[in-house]
């Protein structure tokens, strides 16, 4: 492969030429670098803020194998979508260590909202989120996700969603509370498997009405799974995300009585570990389309708001640098998914829907010179202790890892070398392609 300025020139044997500097990859696989769908970077939320900022992050992320993120440009009520874009560019602008683009979430669709959402192409965002949980803060009726969907149908963004009920949550957590059960355990019994497959019967409902393409993050369960798997049997345009967590860890975590716990406490929620062979499963079939690491990082003592109350304690955990090695790990090295799989879950399925590809997600000619070269012979152990994520946890402590990422380059230039993080913050806002669906919800690529 040759790389000239920021893009791929040339891939073969003879590429070499006199002057170029060489970089020796025996022994080693050559991945496009990792596209992380969902993280969420200096983010206010619960009265704190999330540890990891746009330059944590990133770094982290470069370390692991990622050179694109997507994080959410996050509207409060009563604001504008253009202040929410405008104050998300502040966070990352000249912060960030990769290349990044933002999905918009919408909390409220006033008439001023209404009329920014047809106009969101020509700001590089492809994307909307709704949360159909966190009552309070987030949470969106079904008038405004239909009235969201239609307009998302005609001006090019494809419309994300957080598919828990978050009236039957909000229900049941008074409940406990109200009944003294405020310890860890009634985190998971408040945010049940049944409210996360209804609301996602509900979203898919939602979609076919408006005509409108889905895309369902974090799906944890497999009957929520199984709800897309049933959709997109019918020829409904629905792509689902999953996570490392849901795939590795499982609900057992939640039975202790010690408050380290709380570093598990994510929404949804960790899932009884029966779930893990249907997630697995749809990874291999294609039921689902990408992994997201979800990163939402806080430190423990900022989860210790919630030690008397389990409501209270900050809901996300980090991952972003565990990302790639884990899937890698986990799935082509056990021999659950194929390298080809890998790549797609990884990487290119979430620039294709995401309107990158082939700009990111491939190695090809034409395409940014994103490389990762991964070598398989490394293992390591993962630990807060070693892990460059600005957090004093990780919910895979003392997990094994096959392979780490030599080798980095993001546009051509390297930022990882042997290991180690040799980069500056020259990460680039990525204005993404207007998402409008051909066969199969996936996009018209344009070719190199």
């Amino acid at each position: 492969m040759r790389i000239e300025g920021d893009s791929i020139v040339a891939i073969g044997k003879d590429v070499r030429q006199a002057g170029d500097t060489y970089v020796d990859a025996a022994g080693c696989l050559l991945f496009p670098g990792g596209v992380d769908p969902h993280t969420h970077f200096d983010l206010e939320v619960g009265g704190t803020r999330t540890s990891d900022d746009f330059a944590s992050g990133t770094r982290a992320a470069a370390l692991g194998g990622t050179t694109t993120v997507l994080d959410f440009a996050t509207q409060s009520r009563g604001e504008s979508l253009a202040h929410a874009l405008a104050y998300w560019h502040s966070k990352a602008d000249g912060c960030s260590y990769v290349d990044y683009g933002f999905h918009l979430a919408i909390s409220d669709l006033s008439p001023v909202a209404l009329r920014e959402l047809e106009k969101l192409k020509d700001a590089g965002v492809s994307s909307l989120k709704l949360y159909l949980a966190y009552k309070s803060s987030m949470q969106v009726d079904d008038g405004t996700v239909l009235r969201v969907m239609q307009i998302a149908r005609k001006a090019g963004l494809l419309v994300a969603m957080h598919c828990e009920n978050g009236d039957i949550i909000d229900v049941l957590v008074k409940q406990a509370k109200a009944s003294g059960q405020k310890s860890l355990k009634s985190h998971p019994a408040t945010r049940p498997i049944a409210a996360e497959r209804e609301a996602t019967g509900r979203a898919i409902a939602l979609a076919e009405i408006a005509g409108s393409s889905l895309y369902v993050v974090h799906v944890s369960s497999a009957a929520a799974l199984q709800v897309i798997s049933e959709a997109r049997s019918r020829g409904l345009a629905v792509f689902a995300e999953t996570c490392p967590q849901y795939l590795l860890l499982d609900a057992s975590v939640y039975d202790g009585l010690n408050f380290s716990a709380a570093k598990y406490v994510i929404s949804p929620p960790l899932r009884p570990a029966s779930n893990q062979l249907a997630l697995w499963a749809g990874l291999a079939n294609g039921s689902v389309t990408t992994i997201g690491s979800d990163h939402c990082s806080f430190n423990l003592k900022q989860k210790e708001l919630g030690r008397d109350d389990f409501s209270k304690v900050p809901n996300g955990a980090p991952g972003v640098e565990d990302r790639f090695g884990l899937l890698y790990t986990y799935g082509v090295a056990a021999g659950k998914i194929s390298l080809h799989q890998f790549v797609a879950l990884s990487s290119s399925n979430a620039a294709k829907l995401f309107g990158l590809y082939p700009r990111k997600g491939a190695i090809a000619v034409g395409s940014d010179a994103d490389v990762v070269v991964w070598d398989p012979t490394v293992r390591k152990v993962i630990s807060a202790m070693t892990h460059h994520q600005r957090v004093d946890l990780n919910p895979y402590e003392g997990m094994n890892q096959t392979g780490q990422a030599r080798h980095v380059f993001l546009r051509g230039r390297q930022i990882v070398a042997d290991g180690r993080f040799i980069g500056d913050r020259i990460g680039v806002y990525l204005r993404r392609n207007p998402y409008f669906p051909k066969a199969g919800g996936w996009p018209c690529f344009d070719s190199n």
